[in-house]
């Protein structure tokens, strides 16, 4: 079995879309409503998806690992998942290629954008990040801050644990892989952006993330020498 996990937070005017499109690829579809205040629940519910519900916003993370957490509690027939946004960033029907690169053995693989399609500022954010995580954790990740990936269920259940947070939600994945030997892959996706993030945000998420690799890197470098 194929499971589409799906963050969502005030996403009413795509989910509906993500869900039935992802169907259409015979996945089975939990849609995690991170706190959303808009429609997003019952658009998702209606269009066929498994639907969860968060009281309040926790942010990305923790809507993932409780999609994680409801498909190895509920569906054990599952052998691979794939984490997708609920904007229509990313397209559900190269989700397939992602599978594939799982089939070919490896543990997680993971998206990455071409760079003539990412604004300048995003550019210059992953490059800065990719930097740092190489630095401390010895692995170069052409785009650490994309968050189209899939994974086999064995690697889901290792990785549920660190799961919280929002934006630094892929630092903390792939941390997390080097640090329990899982085979990375990656595979070209595509990138669609449908709104810009204002430049004190993307400063604020920029740094963030980046404070969040050294205080974790300096921690790897000293326990695993």
């Amino acid at each position: 079995m194929k499971v589409a996990i799906v963050p969502a937070f005030n996403e009413e005017k795509t989910i509906d879309e993500v869900v039935k499109r992802l169907k259409k690829l015979n996945f089975e579809v939990i849609v995690v409503d991170d706190g959303s205040r808009d429609k997003t629940y019952e658009i998702a519910k209606k269009s066929g998806a498994i639907v969860i519900k968060h009281k309040k916003n926790k942010g990305k993370g923790f809507a993932i690992r409780t999609g994680i957490e409801y498909v190895i509690e509920n569906l054990p027939n599952t052998k691979y998942i794939i984490l997708i946004d609920a904007d229509l960033q990313h397209l559900p029907e190269e989700a397939p290629r992602l599978i594939k690169k799982l089939e070919e053995g490896f543990d997680l693989a993971k998206g990455y954008r071409s760079w003539k399609d990412v604004p300048f500022r995003h550019k210059l954010g992953n490059y800065f990040w990719s930097f740092l995580f190489f630095l401390f954790f010895g692995k170069y990740i052409r785009d650490l801050g994309n968050g189209y990936m899939a994974m086999k269920l064995e690697a889901a259940k290792i990785l549920k644990k660190v799961l919280g947070g929002g934006y630094i939600i892929e630092a903390k994945i792939l941390k997390e892989c080097i640090k329990n030997n899982l085979k990375l892959g990656f595979v070209p996706v595509t990138v669609k952006y449908h709104r810009k993030s204002r430049i004190l945000r993307g400063l604020k998420i920029v740094f963030g993330v980046a404070f969040w690799i050294i205080k974790e890197g300096l921690k790897y470098r000293l326990f695993n020498k």
